[in-house]
């Protein structure tokens, strides 16, 4: 069991050093495939096959989602029919090991001769992958952590790493944001990480002033259902919040003729409408509240329930 352990641990010292020795083996060619693939209007097509053809279609997953339009060609397909997805506007990004597939050669053929360029990831300068292509991005030669050093393992760590620099190197180039993100990912963990206040809280809500009496402070709630209200001074500024609590906790016979001021909880939590939900969500979760008034500079815009955040898949 212990001398299990211990190859397993092996195997990830192999590909860390892999990634060490790509790391140390990078130069200008990856700023070249960078400028290349970022000029074009097109799309980015990866391709390769076997064990890099996985790897690729990862590839092209992420740089579609980070603001790189790209989709996955594979080699056999592409020489029955496939070849005509392929544009001017876009460059190929091939993956390659040994850069002599044979199933590559209709398309890099294919590629030359209607003037494609190729960004290549390989290990031989001198395949008829780097000769065909426009930049390589040459890989350091190292073993597999396989110990008959022919599984592609290491080899496809470093691949992997490569497509995410090219990814997310584009991504800053683009200036793909947090809002891009929520548009290109709205489902999923990710997407519910992602939405904001805003996209929850409601705007039509309940505000007055801190000298109305309590009898018009229960016509407003009542009108708007919200179960609260925001209590704002002359200039329209939070100042305190009324709920439901505050009205059981401080019912008396001259309740109705008590000003707003008078019952309300002072310095209520309040978030802005660009807070993400999730963070929102766990303040009322830490406080043990139901509400949290969004407000821009102090001036009440919207209020958050948690029952959207529940609805949301937040809390």
């Amino acid at each position: 069991m212990e001398k299990e352990l211990e190859y397993a641990k092996s195997v990830i010292i192999k590909e860390i050093q892999g990634l060490q020795s790509m790391h140390d083996f990078m130069n200008q060619s990856i700023i070249d495939a960078l400028n290349m693939l970022y000029r074009k209007k097109g799309h980015i097509i990866v391709s390769g096959m076997g064990k890099p053809g996985h790897i690729g279609r990862k590839i092209s997953a992420t740089l579609a989602s980070t603001g790189s339009p790209s989709f996955f060609l594979h080699p056999g397909e592409a020489s029955h029919g496939d070849l005509g997805e392929i544009s001017k506007d876009d460059v190929l990004l091939i993956l390659s090991l040994s850069g002599n597939t044979q199933e590559l050669i209709p398309l890099l053929s294919y590629a030359n001769r209607f003037g494609i360029n190729i960004v290549a990831i390989t290990s031989d300068q001198e395949s008829i992958l780097a000769k065909s292509a426009s930049i390589n991005i040459i890989m350091p030669r190292i073993k597999e952590a396989c110990p008959y050093n022919l599984a592609p393992t290491t080899t496809t760590t470093m691949m992997l790493a490569l497509g995410d620099v090219i990814a997310l190197c584009l991504l800053k180039r683009r200036e793909f944001n947090r809002d891009d993100f929520k548009n290109l990912h709205p489902g999923g963990s990710l997407g519910k990480r992602l939405l904001m206040v805003q996209d929850l809280m409601h705007t039509n809500i309940p505000i007055v002033r801190e000298s109305d009496l309590m009898r018009s402070v229960l016509k407003e709630m009542s009108e708007k259902s919200f179960g609260c209200a925001c209590i704002v001074d002359k200039k329209g500024m939070i100042i305190g919040i009324i709920t439901d609590g505050d009205l059981r906790r401080k019912i008396s016979p001259d309740f109705l003729e008590k000003t707003a001021s008078e019952i309300m909880t002072p310095n209520p939590k309040i978030v802005s409408k660009e807070t993400f939900a999730q963070e929102a969500t766990k303040i009322m979760n830490i406080h043990k509240i139901t509400s949290l008034v969004v407000t821009e500079n102090k001036v009440p815009c919207g209020i958050l329930h948690i029952h959207d955040c529940l609805k949301a898949g937040l809390a």
